[in-house]
């Protein structure tokens, strides 16, 4: 294991600033260009509407508070997987940095994907090759970052601005228009008893809260922060306040210009809102708009995911190399065993699979670090923390409550994936005894 003394450093030179983007950036995708139709399809009914996004971002608030408390506890890079090892040993904490790694590297594969599909939009030629386009743009990445962390970071912060305002003049000119006559609610809720009219809405929160995935992606850089004690539980906070106002707000100027039934209709909210408010170009804004998004959130989610590994690495059990920060402050080895992996799951073409066993393995790594926040509270109760959760435990059990139940629904939902997920976590503890065994023959060689 390598040292605290000896861990090659990673510059301290990130604000608060950069923590709002990067969640913004990691968390802020096409979902809400398309969610609020599924949302509506589902619920039917105005307040619901609103109802469900303010419960979905209230969800990823509480679990901000709690995962604060960890972040500013143990300010080390890596995140989740330095809490679940503090709390349950090395072996569960490679098995999650291991599962959340994973998940890091298909997001940032499905993102360069999903950009390609909307460059190729834009440049009908590309039509043919959205995959070379997918791994150039990854490419291009990487060697952003690889230059350093400060050039890097200026991008989230350049970025992440540059969505919001993009989002804020769309919100602006669906308000601007003559709001839309008729909407009347879809007779969903209207007729249906207490019991029956839960089901949507809990398939609906459980659709959004995977649009506010990402609200805790600035945890993975505490050891680079300028005052961790102070700026991770603001940009944690601030930044699903932000996430949580924008959603709101966009979900209001679509119900604006869009009746309810036309909104439910629509598999793209924000292109049908912006033809109408738009007089020309709509389709390139919003083209461009699902860009924006999709290149924040490749650039946030690939800043920190090489910081996981290095996490890991510094078990020794990946070799030495991999532990290494070139002086710009980037982990050069641990990003390129990223992009490699990303690039991997963008050749395999089987994004469906590859997301639908992520989302199993994050509600799981949700359920682990609520646990932990209990279990380091009860044993080291002298731990110094910054930060404590608010509300605490009723804030804590009442999210793993809530993770944990939408942890079984996914798995009975979609058991394949589960199963795959289970494999994937089974593996890690062979393979960590393994790589350690055979970092311990190499010692005593």
């Amino acid at each position: 294991m390598i040292t605290a003394s000896q861990r090659p450093a990673l510059r301290r030179i990130l604000g608060l600033g950069f923590g709002l983007a990067v969640i913004f950036g990691g968390t802020v995708g096409v979902g809400i260009l398309r969610m609020p139709g599924i949302i509506a399809a589902q619920l039917g009914s105005f307040w619901p509407i609103l109802l469900v996004w303010t419960a979905g971002g209230l969800y990823a608030l509480l679990g901000a508070l709690s995962i604060a408390e960890l972040g500013t506890a143990l300010p080390q890079a890596g995140g989740f997987t330095i809490y679940a090892k503090r709390a349950f040993g090395p072996v569960t904490g490679f098995a999650v940095g291991w599962a959340d790694w994973l998940n890091n590297c298909a997001v940032i594969a499905y993102g360069a994907v999903a950009a390609a599909e909307y460059l190729a939009g834009i440049f009908p030629r590309a039509a043919s090759r959205e995959s070379w386009l997918a791994l150039t743009l990854l490419v291009l990445f990487t060697v952003l970052h690889w230059m350093g962390l400060r050039l890097s970071s200026t991008v989230q912060q350049l970025t992440s601005a540059v969505t919001i305002i993009t989002f804020l003049l769309l919100a602006a000119a669906c308000f601007l228009h003559p709001a839309q006559p008729g909407t009347a609610a879809l007779p969903i809720l209207r007729h249906a008893g207490f019991f029956w009219a839960l089901v949507p809405i809990v398939a609906a929160l459980r659709a959004i809260v995977v649009t506010y995935d990402g609200w805790y992606e600035a945890i993975y850089f505490t050891e680079e922060d300028t005052d961790t004690a102070r700026h991770l539980p603001r940009a944690m906070i601030g930044g699903v306040l932000i996430v949580l106002a924008l959603y709101l707000l966009m979900n209001l100027a679509f119900l604006h210009v869009l009746s309810i039934p036309a909104l439910a209709a629509s598999t793209l909210p924000a292109a049908d809102a912006a033809r109408l408010v738009i007089a020309h170009g709509s389709g390139t804004f919003i083209t461009v708009l699902a860009l924006l998004t999709l290149l924040s959130l490749i650039n946030a989610v690939l800043l920190g995911a090489p910081r996981i590994l290095l996490a890991i690495a510094r078990d020794g059990i990946l070799g030495a190399r991999a532990t290494q920060v070139a002086p710009s402050g980037t982990p050069r080895p641990a990003l390129l065993i990223t992009a490699a992996t990303a690039a991997l799951f963008i050749l395999s073409g089987k994004f469906e699979d590859i997301i639908a066993v992520a989302a199993i393995l994050v509600a799981a790594l949700y359920c682990v670090n609520y646990i932990a926040v209990i279990v380091l509270r009860i044993r080291e109760p002298q731990l110094p923390r910054p930060f404590r959760a608010w509300g605490y435990p009723f804030t804590t059990f009442a999210v793993l409550t809530g993770s944990f139940l939408f942890l079984i629904a996914a798995s009975h939902d979609d058991p394949s994936s589960t199963l795959r997920a289970a494999i994937l976590l089974a593996v890690a503890i062979p393979a960590y005894l393994f790589l350690r065994r055979r970092q311990r023959v190499t010692t005593l060689s």
